[in-house]
């Protein structure tokens, strides 16, 4: 209960997001609501006055019916009014709960972008992402909840004073009755919101599970392997876990919710009895029996109806703290104030002072004490068995991660004094692990530079260097060819194929520093040396480094630098390192080998 009553303090924050969503809609749903909650008690009313009118009439044949059918118009006028008050309301919850869903969503998104590489990967983070992309859907029906809740206390309000007025342990009784009830209510709602969180990691396995066994991007290799009854197995497996911790608390929930509203029922048939002795020996009227009946009835619906209302209230104002958790998340790596932007032109370049670099909960170093120059202008290739640390480097280098130990200069500024919007953006870089939007030809090639996607002539540009024209021109719509199997009318690349348009995203950047991460790894020999060719056109005056394991490649480098186990251990040119005869010349030997 503690818990529930501290989580509703996060209703505020929700009504604000709510209200920056639309206050047109939240202002009309709240209004609407409550002309809505004077109608019940006025339903009522008007129903006692026609029952008591027709006894009349029944004594009294000769009277004039005009009273009856004037009371029989106000409440079908009511009834009218209700139809349209509830259709109104739900018109503008279902718009008010779209519109919500879909700011929280981008917002999520966009603050997503905002926060670091560290957090994407810590599992615990994507726990708190999940969870928060749960609450973006159907947290506008807490809003309804809490409407409801206004609106039912109201129509209780009228209510309560007619039942006081004729009898106050009425009251009495109908609160007595319902609070078991609300409390065993309470009870399981906090023990099923404790299940949904525990069991997160695992949700998100079965959704992985989900997405492996039915893809389009795993479809080979669960065919080939024959890892169907794998996948299938393991997902029945941990579902099953699942349903049986879920099943448990749901039987014990479905017992004692049983026996407390047995209680509550029986509760209500005794006022019911009291009401009707009073009745039968005159004290009421029939119309009266009729009104406080239908008002008791009504009025233990709403009490149990505000009372597990509440107890859903704070469950859900539980879970919305999932949602300001994951906001409440700030990146390390963010602009100081007064941060200066990045030279243009770059004059001196970058240097290493000691820097090291150990990922979170890791206990290797992936990169240790390297201090070397990237001079401007040059071209630096990076060599090394996998998990060297290469492709941390240029992380390093493009402020994608900071380093634990030393600093990282440029023009004799350390980096973390620059913008990294600005840094970012003199940077033209592709990964061995880039992406491959399903998105169309032309928007998976300005992702490079999104904000110039409608430069025809640019992006036209831009694949003609790195070869993608070739593809382009093969593909049915051309630049305005999706691309993937996820959509309709996609078409699937081969990996060769895929890289060129990857390319073609670094060719879109007018950048000062090129950093291409093993680029050329899915294309021919041919392919590889025309994408190269262009390359050295493209950063003729410019700063790059590039990471290969093709030595042919790697030779085009002003400097080599090469790494292992993270340090530094030899740094120069393709002939000086030849000579040295260290790691450098044994594998070029070993690579050359394999050509003979």
């Amino acid at each position: 209960m503690k818990d529930q009553l501290r989580a509703l303090r996060n209703l505020p924050a929700f009504f604000r997001m709510v209200w920056k969503t639309s206050p047109g809609l939240a202002i009309s749903n709240a209004s609407l609501r409550l002309l809505k909650s004077g109608i019940p008690v006025s339903t009522l009313y008007v129903g006692k006055l026609i029952i008591d009118e027709v006894i009349f009439l029944m004594g009294h044949p000769d009277a004039s019916r005009q009273q009856l059918w004037l009371w029989v118009g106000v409440e079908l006028g009511l009834a009218l009014i209700s139809e349209v008050i509830s259709r109104g309301i739900n018109l503008a919850e279902g718009m008010l709960g779209d519109l919500f869903a879909n700011k929280t969503s981008a917002e999520i998104m966009r603050h997503a972008a905002t926060l670091d590489l560290y957090h994407f990967e810590n599992a615990d983070f994507y726990d708190k992402m999940e969870r928060a992309r749960q609450q973006t859907y159907g947290r506008t029906v807490l809003l309804s909840m809490i409407l409801s809740q206004v609106e039912d206390f109201i129509t209780i309000l009228f209510l309560g004073i007619g039942l006081a007025a004729f009898n106050p342990w009425l009251l009495l009784i109908l609160f007595v009755a319902v609070l078991p009830a609300f409390a065993g209510e309470s009870y399981f709602n906090q023990k099923s919101y404790s299940l949904t969180r525990s069991w997160t990691p695992e949700r998100r396995e079965l959704d992985y599970l989900r997405f492996i066994g039915a893809s389009d991007a795993t479809a080979k290799e669960v065919k080939l392997f024959g890892l169907a009854d794998f996948l299938a197995n393991r997902f029945e497996e941990l579902a099953q876990k699942y349903y049986e911790a879920n099943r448990k608390l749901s039987l014990r929930r479905a017992v004692w919710g049983t026996g407390l509203s047995g209680l509550a029922t029986l509760a209500y048939y005794g006022a019911y009895v009291f009401i009707l002795i009073q009745t039968v020996g005159g004290t009421l009227t029939v119309g009266t029996l009729t009104f406080l009946a239908g008002s008791f009835a009504r009025m233990r619906g709403l009490l149990q109806g505000i009372m597990g209302r509440f107890s859903k209230i704070a469950e859900s104002a539980l879970y919305l703290q999932d949602l300001f958790d994951f906001f409440a998340i700030q990146p390390i790596i963010e602009n100081t104030e007064n941060a200066r932007m990045v030279p243009n032109p770059i004059v001196k370049g970058f240097v290493f002072e000691g820097v090291s670099f150990k990922y979170p909960q890791a206990e290797r170093w992936a990169i240790r004490d390297l201090s070397f120059e990237l001079r401007a202008g040059e071209k630096l290739a990076l060599v090394g068995e996998n998990g060297a640390g290469k492709t941390t480097l240029v992380k390093l280098l493009a402020r994608l991660y900071e380093p634990t130990e030393g600093r990282i200069l440029l023009d004799g500024v350390d980096i973390r004094e620059y913008n990294p919007e600005s840094l970012r953006a003199s940077i033209g870089v592709i990964f061995q692990d880039y992406q491959r939007f399903q998105l169309k030809v032309r928007e998976n090639i300005a992702v490079g530079d999104i904000e110039q996607r409608e430069d025809d002539l640019r992006i036209q540009d831009a694949a003609l260097k790195s070869l993608a024209d070739s593809v382009v021109n093969g593909l049915p719509q051309g630049y305005e060819q999706r691309l993937g199997r996820r959509f309709a009318e996609g078409v699937e690349l081969s990996g060769g194929q895929w890289q060129k348009i990857a390319l073609a995203r670094a060719y879109m950047r007018d950048a000062q520093l090129y950093i291409l991460d093993e680029p050329t790894s899915a294309l021919d020999a041919r392919a590889e040396y025309e994408v190269f060719q262009r390359f050295a056109k493209l950063i003729e005056g410019k700063t790059a480094v590039l990471i290969s394991h093709r030595f042919s490649t790697v030779r085009m480098a002003d400097r080599i630098l090469v790494l292992e186990n993270g340090q530094l251990t030899e740094l120069g040119s393709h002939e000086e390192l030849l000579e040295k005869g260290g790691m450098y010349a044994e594998l070029f030997h070993l690579q050359a080998q394999g050509y003979q």
